[in-house]
């Protein structure tokens, strides 16, 4: 099925909702949402009177939804990731790249309502548009079905991308990859000192230095301890490789 290629001056009729429905796995209570999910801007701008939005609202929340259900499944399938390395995966699943990649595999191209001229330059597998068109479609889901249906809906297509994601390895923190070169080193591990804490009770600012063989080899602040701990450690070991 093919609304984009076969007709880009019309929308969708209810039929062809109904086959996208089965294709996508979602039933929609207002079938209206999708409509307004699958709708590029050019359409409008070619079509002035026949539709009233795009998806590009739908695709703000999509977004926003997005990020929060791939936050918290991270959350969930990572318990013993620190707080860095979770955002760089998250940022690696919510990258246009990869749900264009989700948007090719679930068909989305041949379903988006496009105008003419974006269609004919090749609109349809423009990796800009497949990832925008399947977070507003996220974003529809989330309005027509509620949280829980869209977060599965988010789960069900990008299970493949999050499990290579979860797999992958991540550079080692900081901490980790200082004390294995001292360790390579024959030296003792590194020690971290408290030096200050300053700033109100609900905003605290911790000031922490590493020290290598006695001397402080780096300095590291931060709201939380751990932070500036892994701060003073990747100051130590740009010393240490310079």
């Amino acid at each position: 099925m093919s609304f984009g290629r076969q007709m880009p001056s019309k929308l969708p009729t209810d039929e062809e909702l109904e086959q996208a429905q089965r294709v996508l796995g979602v039933r929609f209570r207002d079938v209206s949402l999708l409509r307004t999910a699958l709708t590029h801007e050019s359409f409008l701008n070619e079509n002035p009177g026949l539709t009233e939005e795009s998806n590009e609202r739908l695709e703000f929340l999509g977004d926003g939804a997005l990020n929060f259900f791939i936050a918290r499944r991270l959350y969930e399938l990572l318990p013993d990731c620190p707080e860095g390395d979770l955002t760089a995966r998250r940022a690696q699943a919510v990258r246009r790249e990869t749900l264009a990649r989700v948007a090719k595999r679930m068909g989305l191209g041949g379903l988006l309502v496009m105008g003419r001229g974006e269609e004919g330059s090749g609109g349809s597998s423009r990796p800009s548009n497949l990832a925008d068109g399947f977070e507003a479609l996220a974003g529809a889901v989330l309005l027509d079905r509620g949280i829980r249906s869209a977060a599965a809906f988010v789960r069900k297509w990008l299970a493949p991308e999050l499990k290579r994601i979860v797999a992958a390895d991540t550079p080692k923190d900081p901490k980790s990859r200082l004390q294995e070169l001292l360790q390579s080193q024959g030296k003792e591990p590194p020690t971290y000192r408290l030096v200050s804490t300053d700033g109100p009770d609900d905003d605290l600012r911790f000031a922490v230095e590493v020290i290598v063989d006695g001397k402080s080899l780096g300095a590291g602040a931060g709201r939380r301890k751990i932070d500036a701990q892994r701060q003073s450690a990747r100051e130590a070991l740009a010393k240490l490789s310079s």
